[in-house]
């Protein structure tokens, strides 16, 4: 090798950034179906319903009115006005157009903005066990991500928690409620400790209310809505979960200046904006009535419900989800290591399942199932699971 070719390399910034083992899973499953095989299906992040009619058509509408240009980077403004318009009359935030911005998913707003706040040598503070990808998102903004156990901070107290964890160079918080992979719902109480911490340290917080629509026991409470938050606080949100729009890619965050600008800044540099028919798709996905939500929520509920009480009878000892749609049960009874146990699973009972170890090290000794199927599907996986463990 030459001195020439030896030069070659990716960007240093890139070393410790690994890819998504849940990714590496669905592939899996696909090769195994490719080839035939049955999988009972417990991994996927995706609800169990399809996209509505009426988005879809508002989707083709845009295609054939030749709304297909160039929209402004930062979302066209219908979309962000009605945005807003939800935001102040379902989540509380005091936001005006001019503090939205429509971003490429919920993903896409979380990498703006842990872009837009940290510095090289910065701290940010998570809970634990976290959304694979946010360890990544951190570390690629050369920042530091700091583990906070959910668990911990839950029995002890976030405020003591927090201090316990805090670093000089922390920056940031990032929130996340409801939870994934735990469902775990912080209480409006824990969220204000949360807000607490984070003025009387200067501290910014990043929230992710992605399944602000799933929340099952206790409320849904926006971080941004209480008070001296709104100024600090970025929030993201994703259309994936509530209307069922995963592959349309299409999120939105809120944040005041200065935020606000870096925020456009990344959004302009990375992807310009998203599909001009997509926005308008999701300005429909905002008119879906909240009784029809509340049915989805319900039929959610029926499957959280028969999943735990089956794992438990299983010896498979689960917490009962407050909120999004995963299950995330205590499996050290069949192996220590959480990624054995997902690969027994899946080739003794076809059982596809997430490890927990790669939510974080808290999330060792657990490994994540996803009731976003049918209940037909959750029989039949709870079947296979029993000829195994029973």
């Amino acid at each position: 090798m030459t001195a020439k070719t030896k030069s070659i390399r990716l960007a240093k910034r890139l070393d410790e950034v690994g890819f998504s083992d849940i990714v590496q899973i669905r592939n899996k499953v696909l090769e195994l179906r490719a080839a035939g095989k049955p999988v009972h299906a417990f991994h996927g992040g995706e609800p169990f319903f399809e996209t509505p009619d009426a988005v879809k058509y508002a989707s083709l509408r845009a295609l054939v009115e030749n709304r297909t240009r160039y929209a402004p980077s930062s979302g066209i403004e219908p979309l962000r006005a009605a945005i807003a318009r939800k935001l102040q009359t379902k989540n509380h935030i005091d936001a005006g157009i001019e503090d939205v911005i429509v971003t490429v998913g919920g993903a896409h707003a979380l990498y703006a903005a842990f872009q837009t706040v940290l510095d090289p040598g910065d701290d940010m503070l998570l809970f634990a066990p976290y959304w694979t990808p946010i360890r990544d998102m951190v570390t690629l903004a050369q920042a530091r991500p700091v583990m906070v156990p959910t668990a911990t901070a839950r029995r002890n107290g976030l405020t003591a928690t927090l201090e316990q964890f805090a670093t000089p160079a922390a920056r940031a918080i990032y929130y996340n409620t409801p939870q994934n992979p735990s469902g775990v719902v912080f209480s409006r109480r824990e969220a204000e400790e949360v807000a607490a911490f984070a003025i009387k340290h200067n501290l910014v917080v990043i929230a992710d209310e992605a399944y602000e629509d799933l929340v099952y026991e206790g409320e849904h409470v926006s971080i941004a809505s209480l008070p001296g938050m709104a100024e600090r606080t970025i929030t993201a949100w994703t259309f994936s979960k509530t209307y069922a729009m995963t592959g349309w890619r299409a999120g939105y965050a809120v944040a005041k200046e200065p935020f606000m600008t870096g925020l456009r800044k990344l959004v302009l540099y990375s992807t310009n904006g998203v599909s001009t028919p997509t926005q308008w798709a999701a300005l429909e996905a905002l008119t879906v009535p909240q009784d029809a939500i509340a049915a989805r929520r319900e039929e959610y509920r029926q499957r959280r419900d028969l999943l735990v009480q089956g794992l438990n009878e299983l010896g498979l000892e689960c917490e009962l989800p407050a909120g999004a749609f995963y299950a995330f049960p205590a499996v050290r009874k069949i192996h220590k290591e959480s990624r054995r146990v997902a690969t027994l699973l899946l080739e003794k009972a076809q059982v596809a399942t997430i490890p927990g170890v790669v939510f974080g090290a808290q999330g060792e000794g657990h490994v994540r199932f996803s009731y976003a199927v049918s209940l037909e599907a959750i029989r039949a996986g709870l079947d296979a699971l029993r000829k195994i463990l029973a």
